[in-house]
């Protein structure tokens, strides 16, 4: 599974194909990240292979939804439990995130998950999944976004006369320098 772009939530739902001794098998669900619902089947039947003796020619797949958050118009804290393999070995690991959605908290995870860490998408579990309060977080990098009175300044900015104009003047070159302190 590659990891291009936005990961999606979807909800999986899938059992043993019905024999003659068991007509009406237990069905399993699992909410699944995967950028699309071809991936979202296939690590379905990856985890029912790990956990129940159970595989795709002696399966079939229910139902396959897409999740889609609903509100998805303010900042949220994520938690993510998450499982990966190194090349040293398996690892365990939480993680915070800030974002609108938590397939977008997600989405940072794989990328964060690949620049730190070097780790293929293939190789990540995501365990567990919690949209966290301010108090709950852990993380220094978290909580300083998480005050109530917390100011984004933009220090040293260039003043520009008219819109769609260069910084300065409509001239390339000039003799005085900018001044960038508008404060």
């Amino acid at each position: 599974m590659t990891a291009a772009g936005l990961m999606r939530q979807y909800q999986v739902v899938g059992r043993k194909a019905p024999t003659e001794e068991n007509p009406n098998p237990e069905a399993f669900r699992m909410i699944i990240f995967a950028p699309n619902p071809v991936a979202a089947k296939s690590k379905f039947w990856y985890f029912m292979r790990q956990f129940r003796k159970m595989k795709k020619t002696t399966g079939e797949i229910l139902d396959c939804v897409e999740i889609v958050e609903k509100n998805s118009r303010t900042v949220k804290n994520f938690g993510i439990w998450l499982r990966y393999d190194s090349r040293s070995g398996t690892h365990n690991m939480y993680r915070e995130y800030r974002d609108l959605k938590l397939t977008g908290a997600v989405s940072q995870l794989y990328n964060e998950m690949a620049g730190r860490h070097r780790c293929r998408p293939r190789s990540i579990q995501i365990i567990r999944t919690a949209t966290l309060k301010a108090s709950d977080l852990k993380r220094p990098n978290g909580m300083q976004f998480a005050t109530s009175n917390v100011k984004f300044p933009l220090p040293h900015r260039v003043d520009s006369a008219k819109r769609g104009q260069k910084a300065l003047s409509d001239r390339t070159f000039t003799t005085e320098r900018p001044t960038t302190y508008l404060g």
